[in-house]
């Protein structure tokens, strides 16, 4: 690593750290997350040289997007081992703190996001909860624009057809804290 590419890195953390902080809690459903911000963000520092970046914060929620879901396979694999002593580590409760920290909207943001396919739960949260272009999701989850559009669209209808309430409401207050 050279000390341009630190300091790129550096520069990044300071612009976009609160951005990836934000979509992994949305994506996780978690707030306990600051691990995976740091994973991020070591990721990025080892794959800057042998990658071109165009768009830095689309590239860092790629790689956070990727975290998350490496994290949810290990947590998966732990959880399923029949071995007792492993599966105590693993804890799926919230702790008070979280759980009054977690307004009554964003707690059900969460709930619908969670229970959505994985597609859905992207799109939702990069397009609609983290105001990303079409173009900038489509980058992050290497998809076309259409499909980005498409997938949104279908999203929101899943949303609303869960909880029959109009998601834009459900994000306008879960994106204000």
């Amino acid at each position: 690593m050279d000390d341009y590419a630190g300091a790129r890195i550096e520069e990044w953390f300071l612009a976009y750290s609160n951005d990836v902080y934000r979509f992994l809690v949305y994506y996780t459903g978690r707030t306990d997350i600051d691990d995976l911000v740091q994973e991020t963000f070591i990721r990025a520092l080892k794959a800057i040289q042998q990658t071109e970046i165009v768009n830095p914060k689309t590239w860092l929620f790629t790689i956070a997007r990727n975290v998350a879901i490496d994290e949810k396979r290990k947590t998966k694999l732990i959880s399923w081992l029949p071995d007792i002593f492993l599966q105590h580590l693993v804890s799926h409760d919230k702790t008070p703190e979280e759980s009054l920290e977690l307004s009554e909207n964003k707690r059900l943001l969460y709930d619908m996001i969670n229970q959505l396919k994985r597609s859905y739960r992207d799109v939702l949260i990069l397009r609609g909860i983290k105001g990303l272009s079409s173009k900038e999701t489509a980058e992050v989850l290497g998809w076309s624009e259409d499909k980005v559009n498409l997938t949104l669209h279908r999203a929101m209808k899943a949303v609303q057809n869960k909880r029959n309430v109009p998601v834009s409401e459900v994000i306008k207050d879960a994106v204000t804290r």
